[in-house]
């Protein structure tokens, strides 16, 4: 019984992986429909529908007054991070850029939050992690400066710069959520919460003068929208925290590296996207870079002391 049990998490991950990759080409087609800050909203909006559904899940969360203020500051920056900031950047590369290559840019994110769990979570780093993660942001770049220009695909390069942005705010979402779940947080709560912020951060940016608000309702773009709420947003970070909760957070961060698969197979698939040679070739620089980082040798330890000095640096 106890092998099952540990086997859960990482089907929970490759589940989340699965889902994850097909969120580009669901925002893809819901930006066909809707201006992109309104899919945001209406996502969010979704999501926290399904969870008010499921409220009963949350009962037992624990917030207690000893920890409550210091928890607060770790929340605030979880939520920040991701969903407002993430998706801000996100969904500005899905306009400047294709789903296949917003997958591909993606696999950089474990490295991220390898190299920002060793100074919070004093989980594993390596000379190859490192290497790694510079074989990988190389071929980021040669994959958006070879990207050709086209009406799915307007700007590559700034598009791709925006989704490695939304990469950084990922790692550090994936680090507080982490510090959260070790102090006892539920998962589910955890992602209802993320639902919620995103709700009440993107209601008010509905009303500016940039946003365009939806005077048809298209059956495509409306059911993309209702799919990246309930199943992407409740489905997807719900498996994914979980799995965090489970196995360590660099971890875990690497079934990541699936997404760019997944993301091509079905961008090619239901969007007709293509890529050309030269960014076939960056996108083994980058797979090469993320296999150089899963081949770790010994782990860099520290003393308890260190240990303890670096949580705090997360909780200021």
């Amino acid at each position: 019984m106890q092998k099952h049990n540990s086997i859960i998490p990482y089907i929970s991950l490759l589940m989340a992986t699965v889902i994850w990759s097909s969120s580009f080409v669901a925002l893809k087609l819901a930006f066909q429909g809707f201006h992109p800050m309104v899919v945001i909203f209406g996502r969010m909006a979704v999501g926290s529908l399904a969870f008010l559904i499921l409220a009963a899940m949350f009962k037992s969360v624990p917030l207690t007054q000893k920890n409550f203020f210091s928890d607060i500051k770790l929340i605030l920056i979880m939520v920040i991070c991701e969903p407002c900031l993430y998706f801000i950047f996100e969904a500005r590369a899905l306009e400047l850029t294709t789903a296949s290559q917003v997958g591909m840019i993606c696999a950089i994110m474990p490295l991220l939050v390898s190299v920002v769990a060793f100074f919070v979570l004093k989980e594993e780093l390596t000379e190859k992690i490192l290497a790694g993660l510079t074989i990988s942001v190389f071929g980021a770049c040669w994959l958006s400066f070879s990207g050709e220009v086209a009406a799915n695909a307007p700007n590559p390069p700034l598009g791709n710069l925006f989704e490695f942005i939304a990469m950084v705010c990922a790692a550090g979402y994936t680090i507080c959520l982490k510090k959260l779940t070790q102090r006892g947080y539920s998962p589910f709560f955890l992602t209802a919460l993320q639902a919620f912020a995103g709700s009440i951060f993107y209601f008010p940016i509905l009303f500016l003068p940039t946003t365009t608000l939806p005077t048809t309702i298209l059956l495509i773009p409306t059911l993309s929208v209702v799919y990246l709420g309930a199943v992407v947003t409740l489905g997807a970070y719900a498996l994914f925290n979980f799995g965090v909760s489970r196995i360590p957070a660099g971890q875990a961060s690497a079934f990541i590296n699936l997404i760019p698969i997944f993301s091509l197979i079905l961008g090619i698939v239901v969007l007709n996207e293509t890529l050309n040679m030269q960014q076939y070739v960056a996108c083994m620089v980058i797979f090469s870079g993320v296999f150089l980082s899963q081949h770790r040798s010994k782990k860099i330890r520290v003393n308890p002391a260190e240990s303890i000095a670096a949580e705090s640096i997360i909780d200021k």
